[in-house]
């Protein structure tokens, strides 16, 4: 059942796509001293399109890996031609759809060149039977797949977007550590979130990126076409997703910790939420320095939040509404609303945070978490 509901999840959601190999360098180059002797699993990736494992297998030996797992649930249906391969029992037919995982644990230098390229991996899985093997499923809530996972130090992977819920659920169930791509607006679902008040998460160094992604879906927007023709790929090949960013809870040096706070509070910049006891700040480089309640601010913050500075305290969602107590909009904040022209399609009883702006006009804010600094002091 669960392989089923992973193919339906992909079919229907769009789960399909290839994250290109500098990315993987850009972010992955702040983490390398936590790979050094370590298992490391990608347990979303097809070897014949993922640039995970062709990073991993390449490096195997400057990285110092213990070992590499690698495992795909089927086929890819973008095939590649860097990385084709024939194995048993399906020496005829490469792009047979199967479930199956490979696992190093070295990559000599075959061709005696004295470099391992892509020509040394390849040979390592065509002539090492020991290396490459089929799963019932290749799910990764699959029993077999679990078991992988509790071997695995480390997980580096793009799942699939329409699982991370569950996806990251399981890696923190089983403790592990992980870097991995997200959508940003994972950043504020009710599962998730916790994670960053508990600090068993947090932004890794690339966030809000628009990524292009190699996929096997129709690339039908005219600006998203030309947007990724004009980066060098194929339209027809490759498409730009935004709002992408990775979550870690490996450390890694920062080029800045937390946030010079140089504004002043003050009630005319920064209203009160009608429906909470806390201030909306709009932007996150006006957050007060002073001030010592609950503020609401954009979900930008998060990739700035350091828990020396700041308590994280929720985010405004419908779960998080109700457990926090914000108050319903109300009849009275509706009529003003609607007498100012608003359209919006919100009810008196709906849990959110609306404010009036300093013209007093009834507004409500987009999308905020709630925090607190542990530290305000006037300038």
């Amino acid at each position: 059942m669960a392989n089923k509901n992973l193919n339906s999840a992909k079919v229907a959601k769009k789960d399909e796509f290839y994250t290109q190999m500098p990315d993987i360098e850009r972010e992955l180059q702040h983490y390398w001293e936590h790979f050094r002797g370590k298992t490391i699993l990608c347990n979303c990736d097809d070897p014949y399109e993922s640039n995970f494992f062709k990073y991993f297998a390449l490096r195997f030996n400057q990285l110092g890996l213990k070992k590499l797992i690698c495992t795909c649930y089927n086929g890819s249906p973008v095939q590649g031609n860097e990385l084709v391969f024939r194995f048993a029992p399906y020496d005829d037919e490469p792009e047979q759809k199967i479930a199956h995982k490979l696992v190093i644990t070295e990559v000599p230098d075959a061709n005696g060149d004295g470099a391992v390229d892509l020509s040394d991996v390849r040979y390592l899985l065509e002539n090492d039977k020991n290396v490459l093997s089929t799963l019932q499923t290749g799910d990764f809530r699959s029993p077999e797949c679990i078991e992988l996972l509790k071997e695995a130090d480390i997980v580096v992977t793009n799942p699939p977007f329409s699982l991370i819920r569950e996806y990251i659920a399981q890696l923190i169930q089983y403790d592990k550590k992980f870097v991995i791509l997200a959508r940003t607006s994972m950043v504020h679902a009710y599962e998730i979130f916790p994670y960053f008040m508990e600090g068993k998460m947090w932004i890794g160094a690339g966030y809000n990126l628009s990524l292009i992604y190699k996929s096997p879906y129709d690339n039908t927007e005219d600006k998203n076409r030309k947007y990724v023709q004009a980066k060098g790929y194929n339209p027809d090949e490759y498409i730009k997703v935004p709002a992408i960013g990775w979550f870690t809870n490996l450390k890694y040096k920062r080029v800045k910790n937390g946030l010079d706070l140089v504004c002043r509070y003050n009630d005319e910049d920064y209203p009160k939420y009608v429906t909470y006891d806390a201030i909306d700040v709009d932007e996150v480089g006006k957050i007060p320095c002073d001030y010592d309640g609950i503020m609401g601010v954009p979900d930008t913050f998060i990739q700035y939040f350091d828990p020396e500075q700041f308590e994280l305290i929720g985010a405004e969602t419908g779960e998080f509404a109700e457990k926090l107590g914000i108050r319903p909009i109300g009849e009275e904040w509706i009529r003003k609303y609607r007498e100012a022209g608003g359209t919006g399609h919100y009810t008196a009883n709906m849990k959110s945070l609306v404010i009036y702006d300093r013209n007093g006009k009834p507004k409500k804010v987009f999308s905020r978490i709630l925090i607190r600094n542990k530290h305000p002091k006037a300038l």
